[in-house]
């Protein structure tokens, strides 16, 4: 099964979770680019503002998933929802994704992050999993044993 993993980072922790999964399934890596500036403080309180009103983004990204049999999707998680990079490439590629597994990390609670991803794509995941930052070595063995029994490998 040829499979993507695409992912939002803004601290590096989704980005580490996507490439171990990357990595498990020989997968290839792609990291989509939120052209609106989100570091520091400002850029936290507006990033958590911009995710609690549903916005979108100007993004950046390479490959195209109508290529692959799965693409993985991973965000952190913003005031309990998807991240605005995330949610402008599920708008943009909802077309050409035909099956898509879902993670997001997160210090605290997830919100309704997951059950939001899936409204935007418009169709239900094989998987999702929440990786918690306390348990993330756990999480991430969690979420890839979940997708080698589906995959069969």
């Amino acid at each position: 099964m040829k499979t993507l993993v695409v992912f939002y980072s803004r601290s590096e922790t989704t980005k580490r979770v996507a490439q171990e999964v990357a990595r498990a399934f020989n997968a290839d890596i792609d990291e989509v680019i939120d052209k609106k500036p989100r570091k520091g403080i400002l850029g936290f309180l507006i990033a958590g503002y911009d995710a609690t009103r549903g916005k979108t983004t100007e993004i950046e990204f390479e490959k195209d998933p109508s290529s692959y049999d799965l693409v993985v999707i991973g965000t952190p998680v913003w005031n309990g929802r998807v991240t605005p990079a995330i949610r402008t490439y599920l708008l943009q590629n909802r077309e050409k994704i035909r099956n898509a597994a879902f993670f997001c990390t997160c210090a605290g609670r997830p919100g309704k992050c997951l059950e939001q991803m899936e409204g935007i794509l418009g169709k239900r995941p094989v998987l999702r999993k929440v990786l918690m930052k306390k348990r993330l070595k756990e999480g991430i063995k969690e979420f890839v044993e979940g997708l080698k029994t589906l995959s069969g490998s």
